[in-house]
């Protein structure tokens, strides 16, 4: 009989993957400070309002209203700080009893869809005959005035034809109107002397900015789509904060701006009148 530790004794302890694991809060917490983002900026992008990103972070999904809200807030702050939401979901799951049953709305679906479409013909009949009876009178009124208006103005006086063709140029006028995208180029590069204007465009991917005045003022809050840009103006600075900076071209002042920024980057930038400056 032997006195001596048993192999059993000597086995190495096995670390508890459990426990290794962090909680929600915490690896959405460390996830934001990864990504350079403090409380306010992922409450402004998300929507999400502070108390509850602080106590989500905090593992206290009290405030959140329920599972539902929780999962969705939940999934609404991972894709903020670049974190794949799927585990996060799985372990909310699993310490709160399991994902909630969807709720049966296929029914209340089906008798608000029923319910217009017993009456629906009706309307959509009497609709298009009175659209039909207004064109036709229109178009009644249209060709029998325009006959009259070509006569009289034969008969009136005959060296004045071009009466006739100053009148037909008014429908291709609204089309200059079209190109309203182009004065923000021209805009910039006629940048006023007294204001400091900032173009952002999105020309390499999509970001999410925010755009303040000297005051503190937000001017614009959200998500710039590939293609899309915002002007900004304003009589002493503009604050910038861009999410993905790596995504963006700047024009100050008429300038276009030629820092390296890098993808997936969070950038803070200010930019005041004449030369642009980066403070």
């Amino acid at each position: 009989m032997s006195i001596g530790n048993s192999p059993e004794d000597e086995r190495p302890f096995e670390d508890d993957p459990e426990e290794a694991r962090p909680s929600i809060g915490r690896a959405l917490h460390q996830a934001r400070i990864e990504a350079g983002l403090t409380v306010d900026d992922v409450s402004s992008a998300t929507r999400v309002r502070i108390a509850i990103v602080h106590a989500i972070e905090a593992d206290d999904f009290a405030p959140c209203g329920g599972d539902v809200y929780a999962r969705g807030h939940i999934r609404t702050l991972a894709k903020a700080v670049r974190l794949d939401p799927a585990p996060l979901l799985a372990q909310y799951d699993a310490d709160h009893g399991g994902r909630p049953a969807p709720t049966p709305a296929a029914p209340l679906f089906e008798a608000e869809r029923i319910r217009p479409e017993r009456r629906g013909p009706n309307w959509t009949a009497a609709m298009v005959a009175a659209i039909v009876v207004v064109v036709g009178f229109v178009g009644f009124t249209a060709v029998k005035g325009g006959d009259d208006g070509g006569t009289q103005t034969q008969v009136a006086d005959g060296s004045k034809p071009a009466t006739g063709k100053s009148s037909s140029p008014t429908p291709k006028n609204s089309k200059p109107a079209d190109p309203k995208p182009e004065p923000s180029d021209s805009a910039i590069a006629a940048a006023p002397q007294d204001k400091v204007t900032v173009q952002v465009s999105a020309d390499d991917g999509r970001s999410w900015i925010s755009a303040k005045d000297h005051n503190g003022r937000l001017l614009f809050d959200g998500l710039l789509k590939q293609g899309e840009s915002k002007t900004f103006q304003d009589s002493e600075k503009i604050n910038l904060v861009l999410g993905d900076a790596g995504a963006i071209q700047l024009h100050v002042n008429g300038k276009k701006i030629e820092d390296d920024f890098q993808p997936g980057a969070v950038e803070r930038l200010t930019y005041t009148k004449g030369d642009p400056q980066v403070g």
